[in-house]
């Protein structure tokens, strides 16, 4: 295999329209690269969230703040990342949404959620002093690990 490495870069404002480019723009990569709808929403999804806390938790809903996302693509992965200009956050202090006391509280979903659709997911410190969340999803046809379809549900129409 060859190593071309496919990277798109963009800074976006901290307002609420990013969120909607940014997850639009990483399903039009995802689309490109062979993933199927299902896994395509998925990484919407997860993008939509990183940015999402990017926006509100990172950068504090501040305009003159910014929010970077970029996107690599090898011909084994699509990896993300998002950083944002706030002060960072310690992901072992998020609160488990499963939790019973959580439950009912919207805190920690989107790291939950990003956790359970990509295939890697970290969270470090940002050059930009904020933090960086960077997730991974393999190829369809690449490598398999144990753990690809876990917990996944089947939907079945009737």
């Amino acid at each position: 295999m060859g190593s071309d490495i496919k990277h798109l870069e963009v800074t976006l404002q901290t307002n609420v329209e990013s969120v909607n480019l940014a997850e639009e723009m990483c399903i039009r990569e995802a689309e490109a690269a062979g993933f199927g709808e299902e896994e395509c929403y998925r990484i919407g999804m997860s993008v939509r969230e990183g940015v999402i806390n990017a926006f509100h938790y990172g950068n504090q809903e501040r305009p003159d703040k910014k929010i970077y996302l970029a996107v690599e693509l090898t011909a084994e992965k699509m990896t993300i990342h998002v950083m944002d200009e706030g002060n960072g956050f310690n992901i072992e202090n998020v609160p488990d949404p499963l939790a019973e006391e959580n439950l009912l509280s919207t805190s920690g979903r989107g790291i939950f959620l990003m956790r359970a659709f990509m295939d890697e997911f970290e969270v470090v410190r940002a050059r930009t002093g904020g933090a960086e969340i960077i997730m991974s999803k393999r190829l369809p046809g690449g490598p398999r690990s144990p753990r690809d379809g876990a917990g996944a549900a089947q939907r079945r129409e009737p």
